[in-house]
């Protein structure tokens, strides 16, 4: 049998789950979602929500990706050869796939956006000429799709180039940069006047704001936010050496994802109402205000170039993991070359992204379910498989697996002593699993 590949550092494991977890989701949704539900209030529920939710089934995903050394769907089967428990797995893959096709569409926008930003095509732009931009771009038919195809070739090579030489490589390059970007974003939002309003907003409670939605938002954007229930942190769980810490990593990821998410609405929010915006604006704040406000800035040249390129690099490392699911789910079932598996998987990928990419278009008259084509499949995605895979596995965990493979793991075979095991399960067992089914009964509109 050939030997898996793995992480070669306990960076590369950080730097490639990080980067996976951290997508646009947290540079736009977090600061977007954050302001919808009052700021601060909402950021101390997300971070409990991470603790219940997030946390405990990352860790499970990844205790079922290093002891399965395999895909998502045949790491369950090692475990579980019986049981119909893959089917978590068949979830994730499919999720990874279909998320990837309209993903790529969506980063292949911020391509579009930075070059935007280079050539200086914002300046002298009312908000609804920037508005009517945003609209001619993503309904044009040939300019989207050139950048979706762009994005996906960049994600090919990379995965294609393997474990360590591949994601690990450029992870490790392409988090740090993110990082960098964000700091010097936000040393300059915190030059602006009034940006002091937008740091009160963002880290001072308001308790009388937070209600049921806010926390059914919480719950969703923990979840969501940390790549869980699309096979990612399984397919990673299989490539960590025996001697990684799986409850520090786990931890350690959900910390600088959160982190990042925070540090995105540090940039954010400062400008927002430097400006007057109103800080719910929604993800048109990315690609409709924001731009409009650039220009205005001293240095808002710079400083917009660098917003973009920010989600570009979001966006890449998390198209990264994606395919990774998917090809590492084609090289062990049909024990092809990884770079085979690559291109033929991008290439399925793009054609059902081009749809996608056309639904903001010419195939914008054709509905699914009441919506476009690139909606319909963020919503089967989010609200059903990654879900429903996500609560398979966090049951497996809790109530299936066997406790000595889980002790086993966690423990490094009984080299580490930790103290956290009994709250793992408990929490794995019941409040991880109704936390998700939550989640589920308020994505799909029932609470």
């Amino acid at each position: 049998m050939e030997k898996r590949e793995s992480f070669k550092s306990s960076f590369g494991l950080f730097a490639a789950a990080v980067g996976s977890a951290v997508g646009l989701g947290n540079i736009w949704r977090f600061p977007y979602i954050t302001g919808m539900n009052g700021g601060a209030a909402f950021i101390l529920v997300y971070l409990i929500c991470v603790a219940i939710i997030g946390l405990p089934v990352l860790l499970s995903e990844f205790i079922i990706g290093r002891e399965g050394k395999s895909n998502p769907i045949d790491s369950f089967k090692n475990l579980m050869p019986k049981g119909k428990w893959y089917i978590s797995g068949i979830l994730g893959v499919m999720a990874a796939f279909l998320i990837l096709s309209f993903y790529s569409v969506i980063a292949g926008w911020t391509l579009e956006y930075m070059i935007k930003a280079i050539g200086n095509q914002f300046a002298g732009k009312d908000v609804n000429q920037i508005d009517a931009m945003f609209g001619d771009f993503i309904s044009n038919p040939i300019r989207p799709i050139f950048w979706q195809f762009i994005i996906l070739s960049l994600t090919c090579y990379i995965v294609a180039s393997g474990v360590e030489k591949g994601i690990e490589k450029y992870s490790s390059l392409l988090v740090p940069a993110l990082i960098v970007i964000i700091i010097i974003l936000d040393i300059r939002a915190l030059t602006l006047p009034g940006a002091s309003e937008g740091l009160s907003f963002l880290f001072k409670p308001d308790f009388s704001k937070v209600n049921g939605k806010v926390i059914l938002d919480a719950l969703g954007h923990s979840f969501f936010s940390l790549s869980l229930g699309a096979g990612t942190m399984i397919t990673y769980g299989s490539y960590i050496k025996n001697n990684e810490r799986l409850g520090s990593s786990a931890l350690n990821i959900a910390i600088a994802d959160t982190l990042i998410a925070i540090l995105a609405g540090i940039a954010i929010f400062p400008v927002v109402f430097a400006f007057g915006i109103e800080p719910d604006n929604g993800p048109g704040l990315v690609f409709i205000t924001l731009p409009n406000v650039f220009p205005k800035i001293p240095g808002g040249y710079i400083f917009g170039i660098l917003f973009f390129l920010l989600l570009a690099l979001a966006a890449l490392t998390s198209t990264i993991s994606m395919l990774e699911v998917v090809v590492a789910f084609g090289v062990d079932r049909f024990k092809a070359s990884r770079e085979r598996v690559a291109i033929i998987s991008t290439i399925l990928i793009f054609i059902v992204g081009i749809f996608a990419s056309l639904s903001q278009g010419v195939l914008g008259h054709i509905s699914f379910l009441g919506t476009d084509f690139l909606d319909f499949l963020d919503k089967l995605t989010a609200n059903y498989f990654m879900t429903a895979g996500s609560l398979i596995t966090i049951l497996f965990v809790g109530w299936k697996l066997d406790r000595k493979i889980t002790d086993r793991q966690l423990t490094n075979e009984g080299m580490l002593d930790i103290g956290y095991v009994d709250t793992f399960y408990f929490v794995a067992k019941y409040i991880s699993p109704i936390a998700i089914i939550l989640v589920f009964l308020a994505s799909v509109g029932i609470i």
